[in-house]
């Protein structure tokens, strides 16, 4: 119920993610020119990972400050209650 809606994608608070379904960071990382740095977990779910399908701003631009280590997720990944 408190998730921030940036760009169409629902960014969840760190408190309300289930992170037993997430690996560490990934590596993998790409920039946003307003949001800045974004990192990556895989996300598995019954012995299917999806590979990077989970992503955050540990250190988002000033614009995006809202988002801090909030996490969003691809299509891929279903969210449930």
């Amino acid at each position: 119920d408190d998730t921030v809606i940036v760009e169409g994608n629902h960014y969840f608070p760190p408190e309300s993610v289930r992170t037993e379904f997430l690996s560490s960071p990934t590596g993998h990382s790409t920039h946003c020119p307003w949001k800045g740095d974004a990192g990556y977990h895989d996300v598995t779910v019954d012995g299917e990972t999806a590979s990077n399908a989970a992503w955050f701003y540990a250190a988002p631009l000033e614009k995006a400050t809202h988002i801090k280590d909030h996490v969003a997720f691809y299509p891929v990944v279903s969210v449930t209650d």
